[in-house]
C-alpha cells in the first residue's frame, strides 16, 4: 500500500473551528468549494459540522465513556465512541475565540488527540473513517493542535479508504509538506493530480509547491474569492487575509493605459 499504517512505532511520530480550505491554501483552490462567496460547498466544510446536540448531552456521554476506558482501558468501542462523544464537544464556539483555541478549548482538543492516539495504539482491525476525517481536519488543523504529522496519519487513512479521492490527497499532501515529510508529500501531491479534474491541475500543483518550499507558510498565495483573483496571506492565528488583487501583467504594446 502506498501509505502504509501498520509500521511499528508509526502512530506516535506519524500523529469545531471554521476548516475551509482557507486555513490550508488561503482559499485558493476552487476544486474544494472554498471562497467563491456561498459559503463554500468543499469537502473539508461538509466533513465536519455542528450536529446541533446540546452540551450537556456531549458532557455526559464524554463521563460516560471516560469511566468504560477505566474500567476496560483494552476496548476498542470505548476509546472509539469517547473520541466521537469529544469531537461533538469540540464543535462548540465556546472553545474557539476569534480563531485561536481557548485555554479550555486547547485542554479539550489535547485530551481527544489522546484519546485517539489510544483508539489507534489498539489496532483496530479497521479504524473509523468517520474519526479520522475529523481528527485531521479540525483537531490537527493549523486553528486546532497544529500537529500536521498527526494530520498525516489521520489523513493516511483516509486515501486507504477512499483512493480515488483527489481532494484528500491534495489533503494529506498538504500536511506532509507542513511536518516536512517531502516523500509523502511528493506521493500524495502525484496521486492528487491524477484525480482532480484536468481545469485544477494547475492551480493545485502551483498552491502545493509553494507549501513545499515554505513549509511554516508566512507567504502570499494567489487565491479566488468572489469569482476574483486575490493575493492572500497568512495571519498569526492561521486565518488568510486579503493582500491585495492578483493579476496578470498585460503583454506589452508599446502603449500605457492610464485609469480614469
Amino acid at each position: 500500500m502506498l501509505f502504509d499504517l501498520r509500521g511499528r512505532g508509526r502512530r506516535r511520530t506519524v500523529q469545531i473551528i471554521y476548516i475551509g480550505l482557507a486555513l490550508l491554501f488561503g482559499g485558493g483552490l476552487v476544486l474544494f468549494g472554498v471562497g467563491s462567496g456561498g459559503g463554500g460547498t468543499g469537502v473539508l466544510n461538509a466533513v465536519n459540522g455542528n450536529e446541533g446536540s446540546s452540551a450537556a448531552s456531549f458532557a455526559s456521554q464524554i463521563k460516560k465513556y471516560e469511566k468504560l476506558t477505566r474500567t476496560n482501558p483494552t476496548s476498542v468501542s470505548a476509546w472509539e465512541q469517547l473520541t466521537k462523544a469529544q469531537l461533538h464537544e469540540a464543535g462548540s464556539e465556546a472553545y474557539v475565540v476569534n480563531g485561536q483555541l481557548t485555554g479550555k478549548g486547547r485542554e479539550l482538543f489535547s485530551a481527544t488527540a489522546r484519546s485517539w492516539e489510544r483508539y489507534l495504539a489498539l489496532n483496530p482491525s479497521k479504524p473509523s473513517l468517520e474519526l479520522a476525517k475529523r481528527m485531521a481536519l479540525s483537531i490537527f488543523q493549523r486553528g486546532g493542535l497544529d500537529q500536521p504529522a498527526a494530520a498525516v496519519q489521520a489523513l493516511q487513512i483516509v486515501v486507504a479508504a477512499e483512493p480515488t479521492n483527489g481532494t484528500y490527497y491534495a489533503q494529506l499532501a498538504y500536511y506532509a509538506y507542513t511536518a516536512k515529510n517531502v516523500r509523502v508529500g511528493d506521493l500524495a501531491t502525484a496521486k492528487a493530480l491524477t484525480l482532480v479534474p484536468a481545469a485544477d491541475r494547475t492551480r493545485l500543483k502551483t498552491e502545493l509547491e509553494a507549501v513545499k518550499k515554505n513549509p511554516s507558510g508566512g507567504g502570499a498565495l494567489t487565491g479566488k474569492t468572489n469569482g476574483k483573483n486575490v493575493s492572500v496571506k497568512k495571519a498569526p492565528n492561521g486565518s488568510y487575509t486579503v493582500v491585495s488583487p492578483s493579476t496578470t501583467p498585460a503583454p506589452a504594446t508599446g502603449t500605457t493605459t492610464t485609469k480614469k
